[in-house]
């Protein structure tokens, strides 16, 4: 059915900002919490970082209602793999499964709503061993990245940030403790704050921080809210 030009446009939540780097300890995922609908902001606490399993992880930006189906999708869908085969499913396919959904969702994407673009961070076991680390456009094509990626309204401002650190900074992103990449990633969502008003930052007055996630060898761990204040506050505010 397609809706009448006369029809008010749909007014859709959007959230963004997200990004991702490989560091010395694995790869570190970020994302802002803010969600807008226009110029409103719908909810400032918003998941953007979502475990899939053990050792991946899928960041959303665009329509939370799209990405957040996707992501169960793909979760049940490597659920079901790694019990009926009993073994996990390969990198390339995980990716491919991604860029299944998304594709299966360009046609709504086409008529203006659902738009998804994610990034998808995973350890290789079965290949060299290493995390890999993925970028998608909204039709589902996906591309490894050597070293970061980001995307939503904010995402320029991060790429800046992070391209300068990588290099020009006293260490490039691949060789960065865990605390410096940390502060790294926290600096970078502040400084998209400034220019981009759908990327909430940190919100001193609320304290309101980005969530994150870092995947290594031994699986997926969240920083807990007090150690990102106290690096917060310490080494960016």
């Amino acid at each position: 059915m397609v809706a009448s030009p006369d029809a008010p446009a749909l007014m859709q939540t959007h959230a963004t900002t997200i990004l991702a780097f490989k560091f010395s300890g694995g790869v570190l995922v970020a994302g802002d919490r803010r969600a807008t609908a226009g110029n409103t902001v719908v909810y400032d606490r918003a998941d953007k970082v979502l475990e899939i399993d053990r050792h991946s992880i899928m960041a959303i930006a665009g329509v939370p209602a799209t990405a957040w189906e996707m992501a169960r999708v793909l979760e049940h869908s490597l659920q079901f793999f790694r019990r009926t085969q009993l073994q996990e499913m390969s990198v390339d396919g995980k990716v491919r499964a991604l860029s299944k959904l998304l594709r299966d969702n360009f046609g709504f994407v086409l008529q203006g709503v659902g738009v998804v673009v994610p990034i998808f961070a995973t350890y290789d076991f079965a290949g060299d061993g290493q995390a890999r680390l993925y970028f998608y456009d909204a039709m589902g094509a996906n591309f490894e990245v050597a070293e970061y990626a980001a995307t939503g309204s904010g995402s320029p401002a991060v790429r800046g940030v992070l391209f300068y650190e990588n290099h020009w900074g006293k260490k490039k992103l691949p060789k960065l403790r865990e605390e410096d990449a940390v502060t790294l990633a926290l600096r970078a969502l502040d400084t998209a704050a400034e220019s981009d008003t759908a990327t909430g930052g940190v919100d001193r007055a609320a304290k309101i921080f980005p969530i994150i996630k870092i995947i290594s060898r031994d699986g997926i761990r969240t920083l807990p809210e007090a150690e990102i204040a106290a690096r917060f506050k310490s080494t960016v505010a």
